[in-house]
């Protein structure tokens, strides 16, 4: 890959397709992180209290809303990133295009 192939600005697909990337991965990441908390915090409740599955049932429960909120903070922060990205796509267009005009 030569240097001007790394500089070029990227086009909306890719930055759509590494924003859908992005917010894949976190998402499933941040899902599977809370959800096995709320089973080992749960468990962990449990041997100490002595309920068998009453603290891992609630703490689970309890973890859907937590992951559907996280998701949203997440699709949130990607859809800002991918607005940031084409502002700058759209000003590198015009100043490339003012500087042509003007040769």
């Amino acid at each position: 890959m030569s240097l001007s192939e790394k500089s070029k600005p990227k086009s909306r697909k890719e930055i759509f397709n590494t924003a859908l990337i992005s917010i894949t991965g976190s998402v499933g990441c941040l899902t599977v992180a809370i959800l096995l908390g709320a089973v080992f915090g749960g468990m962990w409740l449990d041997s100490r209290f002595g309920t068998k599955p009453t603290w891992t049932v609630i703490l689970v429960l309890a973890s859907i809303p937590l992951s559907v909120i996280c998701m949203v903070l997440a699709a949130r922060t990607v859809s800002k990133r991918i607005h940031m990205d084409l502002e700058k796509e759209l000003k590198q267009k015009t100043a490339e295009e003012e500087s042509s005009s003007d040769s």
